[in-house]
């Protein structure tokens, strides 16, 4: 089968079946070139290091054939043919031969691509060859359930991310831009490096350059990509990030967790070629192995239905209740009501909305091991889909609304309410102390015994009475006015 922009090759296990053909005369994009030579030859110098050497220019470094000849050993741990050490362009062609001839020793048949190309510093089929010692060593033996390669890199990224704010690997370009899902992989293994809480999605720079720092300084997995680059092009480079991302899968892979803090050793990794005559314990394996990953999908689908229904079913009887308008006419009791919807606001519903997010999580997870094992995708049952879903949250959300903006006011009217009635009652009762008495003066009959100048005396006390309940007057028309409107 046939790489895309890099080199043809073929697979005994069908491996890396999703790759586009390679146009061998196709220019690769000058972005993404820039991308795989500075991402190809930090890997390669992750590599070298081992054997206290390094590369500087990728395409001039293997020219000679020997360098490439110690990266094959230094990550296979065999050892290829003694090289030719003669200068001549025939030693360097016979080098870089034993190099390819020991790359298709393990599987991986080359076409399109000769040794005089890579003597001759041909950039392109340089890099071509670069990324398939990569897939072949680095990649190939990734292996997520049934699925290996880039699906099972996808997959496993997909899982570790899941539960981090504003990450969604979906592929190894766009999803990567912004840096959070490579803070989200380091955090998840070791959460005493990156503090995941204070990033934001609105600094990929800063993200980015976190993570590369961390990685480099605590995981011993160098810079291969550049912030810059990553940020400024609008779809950046699959392969270099796939390269980048299988280191962070290989540093993490076995890690053992100790107390708070995952702790990770120095990768052991042996690399197998698989022949395409599998025998019967390696069939009977991967019958196994297939059973497991179905048994794990009806395994999601299932707790998606009883996440479903209990979602559903919370929702419904929850409903009425912000639906209800009752109270009993009294600021205590819609005081009450008010604090008990805070409380459902606080303690009730925070649960469920992380019950919504697992569900939509599961979900995402189910269909894409589905698409990516070529499976049909999951439909729930009738009522439960996830637009079924959505809605009837979005109609929860809305009686929260209309039930919480009721509350308010008529919290508001009954604020009034108990003023206004409190001003009555202050009225009223000091127009009863006013007319205490009064009436009893009015009835006494002891003018009669009055002399003349006593009698008028009480004459004007008596006009002066007159005036004052005048003025009263005013205050029991306020009074009045007061008892209407609380009525």
């Amino acid at each position: 089968m046939m790489m895309e922009n890099g080199l043809s090759m073929e697979y005994g296990d069908g491996y890396m079946e999703q790759e586009e053909e390679w146009e061998r005369e196709g220019l690769l994009d000058p972005a993404w070139e820039k991308q795989q030579k500075k991402t190809f030859t930090a890997w390669c110098n992750s590599h070298l290091r081992k054997a206290g050497t390094a590369i500087d220019n990728i395409e001039e470094d293997f020219r000679n054939g020997l360098k490439l000849m110690l990266l094959l050993e230094v990550i296979s741990g065999e050892t290829l043919p003694k090289p030719d050490r003669g200068k001549m362009r025939f030693h360097k062609i016979a080098n870089v031969n034993k190099a390819l001839d020991f790359i298709a020793s393990k599987g991986v048949h080359l076409v399109s691509i000769g040794a005089e190309e890579i003597v001759d510093g041909n950039l392109k089929m340089t890099l071509g060859m670069i990324w398939t010692i990569i897939l072949r060593f680095a990649i190939q033996d990734i292996s997520v359930e049934e699925m290996t390669a880039k699906e099972g890199l996808l997959l496993w990224c997909q899982r570790k991310t899941a539960p981090y704010k504003n990450v969604n690997v979906q592929n190894f370009h766009l999803s990567f831009k912004d840096g959070l899902a490579f803070c989200a992989l380091i955090h998840r293994h070791r959460p005493d490096l990156i503090d995941y809480g204070k990033l934001s999605k609105d600094n990929p720079l800063e993200n980015l350059n976190t993570a590369f720092d961390v990685a480099e300084k605590y995981l011993d997995i160098p810079r291969m990509l550049d912030p810059d680059d990553l940020i400024n092009t609008p779809k950046p480079d699959e392969r270099a990030i796939m390269t980048y991302v299988s280191c962070y899968y290989h540093a993490f892979q076995g890690a053992q967790q100790v107390g708070n803090v995952t702790h990770v050793p120095e990768p052991t990794r042996q690399y197998t070629y698989v022949p395409n005559n599998y025998n019967a314990e390696t069939a009977a394996n991967r019958i196994c192995k297939v059973l497991k990953v179905n048994q794990e999908n009806e395994r999601l689908m299932e707790e998606y239905e009883r996440l479903a229904s209990d979602l559903l079913e919370w929702i419904r009887r929850t409903m009425p209740w912000l639906n209800s308008r009752q109270a009993d006419n009294s600021l205590a009791g819609v005081q009450k009501k008010l604090e008990e919807y805070r409380t459902y606001r606080r303690k009730h519903k925070p649960p469920r909305v992380e019950q919504k997010a697992k569900l939509e999580t599961n979900f995402n997870t189910l269909q894409t091991k589905l698409r990516l094992s070529n499976r049909p995708a999951y439909l729930p049952t009738e009522g439960k889909t996830v637009s079924d879903i959505s809605n009837a949250w979005k109609g929860l959300e809305l009686a929260e609304k209309a039930f919480e903006e009721w509350l308010l006011a008529e919290t508001m009217r009954l604020e009034r309410l108990e003023h206004l009635a409190q001003k009555f009652k202050h009225k009223a009762d000091a127009h009863e102390d006013w007319t205490r008495g009064k009436e009893e003066m009015l009835q006494s009959q002891d003018f009669r015994q009055c002399k003349l100048n006593e009698l008028k005396a009480l004459k004007k006390k008596h006009e002066a009475f007159e005036s004052d309940l005048a003025a009263h007057q005013d205050r029991v028309e306020q009074i009045a006015a007061i008892a209407q409107e609380l009525k």
